[in-house]
Parts: structure tokens; C-alpha cells; sequence
């Protein structure tokens, strides 16, 4: 008696969120929800406050995404878990959703429609990614957690931050899990702090990449495509 053929396996496309799918960073995310939590004339110093940290941020992401992530989220700490969940859509609605590349719906359509999974592998935290997810309506997510004591974010993370070689690990391990063909899958992210995650799949996508991601994919030959929001446009990747 022969044996029935293997399945074929499966096949993703991951996609990265911020600067990738969106035209947003993490830092616009805590701006809302602190800001939401003060009056105008208080709101406006403290962002003016905020700004001249962002300094130290930026030149700490240069250098370590990573530990970026790491020391960033610590500014939850105190906050209450519940009631910032509870704004998560609110904040879909008035930071996310403007600014998501309107050619990034049509790509993940595209992938759909080839038969590919829809995951979306970002450092930005569950809660905020998660009406993104289900208006793309993508398959997965691979996000991080923030830890809650006494009702409380503590601002620590509940594992690694997702980003660099760790996205990397998790993009691999979601894959063997899932039966996921990683050679035949596409990632596609936007900074040199993607090339991990990119190097992990068989068709690696550059989207309106910084200079290190630009020079690295025009020397492998990887596709680079350029999205704008509120763009009509056909770029649609795969």
C-alpha cells in the first residue's frame, strides 16, 4: 500500500507594523494615551517636555533597537492596564488608521488571495495592534506583552522586545509551529532593524527603507517598493 503524499506546507507574509504598514512609531501610541489623561494647557507642556526626551530615544534606537524598546516602555509604568485597553480603538481610529499606506491593504490582499497566512510581526505592544489586526483581518499577530501588577502596567515586557534578532526567532519558531514553508514565505519591514527578520524568509520585501535597508536590498536584489498614504497606487509587492 503506497503512502498518501505529504501536505504541501504553508506559506506567510509577515509584515512589520510600524513604518511598514503604517507611518507611525511607538512613541506616537504613549503620546495618546498619556495626553488623553491630561488637560490641554498640561498636555502641551508635557509634550514639549516629551520632545526633548525623544532625543535620548532616537540616539538610543540608533544604536540598539532592542534596548530602545526596552527602556521606552517603562514610561507605562503607573498607568492604569484597563482603562488605557479600553482606548485601544480610539487610538486605532485617530493614530493608526490615518496613517496606514493604503498599498499595504492591497499587498496583504494580494498574499491572501496567493494563499499566503497574514502575520504581523511587530515591537509594538498586543493591545494597540489588535484592531489593526482584525480590520486587516490578518491571521496572526506576534506582539509583545506589557506586564500588569494591582491593575497597574508595571513597564516591563514579558519577555524579550520583538525586534531585531528576537523578531527573527519568533518569526522562525511561529513558523515551525505552523508548518510554514519559511523559503517560499515574504517578510516585508522598513528599517535596518528588519534585516534579521528579512534574512529569515525566502522573499524579502524593502518598504520605504531607511539608507542601511535601501543599500543592503538593491545589493541582494530585494524588491523595494515605495508606499504613501492615501495612495491609489498598484504597488502591491508580491
Amino acid at each position: 500500500m503506497s503512502e498518501s503524499p505529504a501536505a504541501p506546507a504553508r506559506v506567510a507574509a509577515f509584515f512589520d507594523v510600524d513604518g511598514t504598514l503604517v507611518q507611525t512609531t511607538i512613541a506616537h501610541y504613549y503620546v495618546y494615551f498619556r495626553r488623553r489623561r491630561m488637560s490641554p494647557l498640561l498636555g502641551r507642556w508635557w509634550y514639549a517636555a516629551f520632545l526633548v526626551k525623544c532625543v535620548y530615544y532616537l540616539v538610543l534606537d540608533w544604536i540598539n533597537r532592542s534596548r530602545m524598546n526596552a527602556v521606552f516602555y517603562r514610561s507605562y509604568a503607573g498607568l492604569p492596564a484597563a482603562e488605557i485597553r479600553m482606548q485601544s480603538d480610539d487610538c486605532y481610529r485617530d493614530v493608526i488608521k490615518p496613517h496606514r499606506f493604503e498599498q499595504a491593504v492591497e499587498c496583504l490582499e494580494a498574499h491572501r488571495a496567493a494563499g499566503c497566512e497574514i502575520v504581523l510581526a511587530t515591537g509594538s505592544i498586543d493591545f494597540i495592534i489588535e484592531p489593526l489586526a482584525r480590520d486587516l483581518n490578518a491571521d496572526a499577530v506576534i506582539s509583545p506583552t506589557l506586564v500588569v501588577s494591582n491593575g497597574h502596567f508595571t513597564g516591563e515586557l514579558d519577555g524579550p522586545p520583538i525586534s531585531e534578532e528576537e523578531k527573527a526567532r519568533r518569526i522562525q519558531h511561529f513558523a515551525d509551529s505552523r508548518g510554514i514553508d519559511l523559503s517560499r514565505s515574504h517578510a516585508y519591514g522598513d528599517s535596518v532593524a528588519d534585516l534579521p527578520m528579512l534574512d529569515v524568509v525566502g522573499h524579502p520585501h524593502a518598504v520605504n527603507p531607511d539608507r542601511v535597508l535601501a543599500a543592503t536590498a538593491r545589493a541582494r536584489g530585494w524588491p523595494v517598493h515605495h508606499w504613501t498614504i492615501g495612495s491609489t497606487g498598484r504597488d502591491t509587492g508580491p
